[in-house]
């Protein structure tokens, strides 16, 4: 059974940083695409950043470029998201998501959720 916890959010002032991780279970890193994601109130969820072991390719999206950065330890399972110079606008709650196959992060769904981590960036 895949499962996906996401943990590491919390309440930052602007500048600041945080870590995110995604523990991963029931399957391996080895053959999936991790993507995170964050929804803030009254917005559209928004792709943030992907790695895919397989073909190793990273994604980001413009809005967090230079900022963040994915990695992935495949010896735990888990993927981190490394999060500085955070801005008021990257207050929402992160989720990480996975799928299998050889699309990797080009792949246009994600088939399996973690419950979601809330960021908060305020001073």
């Amino acid at each position: 059974q895949v499962q996906l916890v996401e943990s590491g959010g919390g309440l930052v002032q602007p500048g600041g940083a945080l870590r995110l991780s995604c523990a991963a279970s029931g399957f391996s890193l080895d053959f999936y695409a991790i993507g995170w994601f964050r929804q803030a109130p009254g917005k559209e969820r928004e792709g943030v950043s992907c790695i895919s072991s397989r073909d190793d390719y990273t994604y980001y999206a413009d809005s967090v470029k230079g900022r963040f950065t994915i990695s992935s330890d495949n010896a735990k399972n888990t993927v981190y998201l490394q999060m500085n110079s955070l801005k008021p606008e990257d207050t929402a709650v992160y989720y990480c998501a996975a799928e299998p196959g050889g699309l990797g992060c080009r792949t246009p769904s994600f088939g399996s959720w973690g419950q979601g981590t809330q960021v908060t960036v305020s001073s």
